[in-house]
């Protein structure tokens, strides 16, 4: 005979012991991109890297206002991504990605000046 689970009437904490596959795996990581348009968008990118969150930063609309406010915003993103122990990175000239920790960016090695350059065949 197949022993069956009780329902939540007659069990009360079969729900606290069935978990979503969000509270087994853990919270979820999101890729966002999102516009730098002034100062004060930083907040907001900041809270979505301390979420977990994995964020592309377009700082062309900032940089069109002002290349000062740009490089205060890269130098304020760079400390606070050390800080908390993630990863940070330029995508071009016109994007940034932020990771939280436990995320890397991978970032190919360049072959030194005098190092023959690897060949296929």
């Amino acid at each position: 005979m197949e022993e069956q689970k009780p329902t939540l009437a007659e069990n009360p904490t079969a729900q606290a012991e069935e978990k979503s596959p969000e509270e087994e795996n853990g919270p979820k990581t999101y890729l966002k991109a999102m516009p730098l348009r002034e100062l004060a968008d930083l907040e907001n990118v900041k809270t979505e890297v301390t979420n977990g969150n994995i964020i592309i930063l377009k700082i062309t609309p900032l940089a069109n206002k002002s290349i000062q406010d740009v490089s205060r915003a890269v130098n304020e993103l760079y400390e606070f991504t050390e800080f908390i122990g993630g990863d940070i990175a330029r995508l071009g000239e016109e994007r940034i990605v932020i990771c939280p920790p436990k995320i890397r960016i991978w970032r190919e090695k360049t072959p030194a000046q005098n190092e023959p350059l690897p060949t296929a065949a």
